[in-house]
């Protein structure tokens, strides 16, 4: 894999390179939060409400960026809509470290929502129509990795700024890798699906030699062009007929799980999670995520290496088996009561094995699915509903995780995780397909054959 990756062409590095540039802006601000929080809460005298519903502000702006995100990339380009996406980025994490009140704080994390909620949906869809087939995967598992570096660098910065209380630096330093990925966005074409589904064959034909000087252009256009040419309707009609139906249940379905299953409870609300379990000081409510975090970079690496060779289906089901023992590991530690020693080390077992399987599984295949379940007509629409269902569902954990915390404990909160996990695990294994190894419009057969792959061969 990774002599692959040292053969790509400039392209595809550039693209790369972008991909883990605005993962880790993404990562970032999924954790920073977790530790302003702390200190935001200090200053404006924030109840449990308020602290969910600032939590939760951005999320809810990813919503409205994610329903938009799909009709921005094809009206105006995969690449223009990534230059808009880095200079919000940094115009709105600033104005959220600015912030004097806490509706002018609202707002700035609403915006940025609006601004990350379009970027999900555009940069899967960027990565999968620029990367060669062979490697498509695995850079779509990268921008995993980079996210997860971002999650770690929030908790890192936030324990660094934790003596000077300076919320407003860990929300405004988002600003800075903004800027870089504009400047590298800047400077590269769109993709050639977005300029064959405009017509612009000639712009087409170069982008696909420079991301491939040995393929054949006008071939690769032709199978675009064909791909394209196969519609019953458009947008989202034709996703709500068949054969696109039972791909739009998948990925709707997929992205609901992925979120209600829990993963930025953990992520946004860890220092209140560790509090709980009986750990106290800022080293142990920001440094101890940060170290979870560590080892889910660990199984994104491990995704990578593997999404290409074994297949996807098999780090889905593997990863939401591991979500499912960890929720049976935390409901056993908090029945256990609070105290040190050894319920507090499972406890924080448990964090980490949570979420080192969602990272190893539907962390990473979110990104893949993403990008590969539509042909290239319904691609970023298909995207768009997709992360949309994904972010509803972030909206119901973010908005009611401490009121539940509060209400059932943390035994049967995670009791509850626990109940979706396997829901999920079922749903999964019913409905996903394994896509290792076909061209994009390829799986369109896929969804045409109700399901199955026509002339099987060789375990694909």
């Amino acid at each position: 894999m990774l002599g692959e990756l040292r053969q790509m062409p400039r392209l595809g590095l550039a693209v790369g390179a972008i991909a883990a540039t605005v993962g880790v802006i993404y990562g970032y601000d999924l954790s920073n939060i977790a530790g302003a929080l702390l200190f935001i809460t200090d200053e404006f005298h924030l109840s449990t409400y308020q602290q969910e519903l600032v939590t939760t502000a951005v999320v809810i702006g990813q919503v409205a960026g994610a329903m938009a995100g799909g009709w921005l990339a094809n009206r105006f380009g995969r690449k223009r809509c990534m230059v808009a996406l880095a200079a919000s980025y940094a115009v709105f994490s600033l104005l959220g470290g600015l912030s004097i009140s806490v509706p002018m704080l609202l707002l700035a994390r609403l915006l940025l929502g609006v601004t990350i909620g379009v970027s999900v949906v555009v940069v899967p869809v960027f990565v999968a129509e620029s990367a060669p087939t062979n490697v498509r995967g695995a850079l779509l598992v990268a921008y995993q990795a980079a996210t997860v570096v971002g999650i770690i660098a929030g908790y890192l910065v936030a324990y660094a700024l934790a003596g000077s209380h300076n919320w407003r630096w860990m929300l405004g330093l988002v600003a800075v890798p903004a800027l870089g990925v504009l400047a590298l966005i800047i400077r590269l074409p769109d993709t050639a699906h977005w300029y064959v589904l405009k017509g612009r064959l000639a712009e087409a034909r170069r982008t696909l030699h420079a991301a491939d000087p040995t393929a054949d252009a006008d071939a690769a256009i032709a199978e675009i062009r064909t791909a394209m040419s196969v519609r019953r309707g458009g947008g989202l009609r034709e996703m709500l007929r068949r054969p696109y139906l039972r791909a739009t249940v998948f990925v709707v379905g997929l992205g609901f799980f992925i979120q209600i299953t829990g993963i930025n409870a953990v992520v946004y609300y860890s220092p209140r999670i560790f509090q709980a379990m009986g750990f106290t000081g800022d080293f142990a409510l920001l440094v101890l995520p940060a170290l979870v975090q560590v080892a889910s970079l660990g199984a994104v690496f491990v995704s990578l290496a593997l999404v290409d060779r074994v297949g996807r289906r098999p780090i889905l089901l593997g990863g939401i088996g591991m979500m499912i023992a960890a929720n049976a590991l935390l409901v056993g530690v908090f029945m256990t009561g609070r105290g040190a020693g050894a319920p507090t080390a499972l406890g924080f077992l448990g964090v980490l094995l949570f979420t080192v399987g969602f990272t190893f599984g539907f962390g990473s295949l979110v990104w893949v699915y993403a990008g590969e379940s539509f042909p290239a007509h319904l691609r970023s629409l298909g995207s768009s509903a997709m992360l949309t269902s994904d972010l509803v569902a972030n909206v119901i954990v973010a908005a009611f995780f401490l009121t539940l915390l509060q209400q059932l404990g943390g035994a049967g909160t995670f009791a509850v995780f626990g109940a979706l996990a396997v829901t999920g695990l079922l749903f999964v294994h019913r409905l996903a397909p394994e896509t290792r190894g076909r061209r994009l419009e390829e799986i369109r057969s896929y969804w045409d054959n109700r399901g199955r792959w026509s002339q099987e061969t060789g375990g694909r």
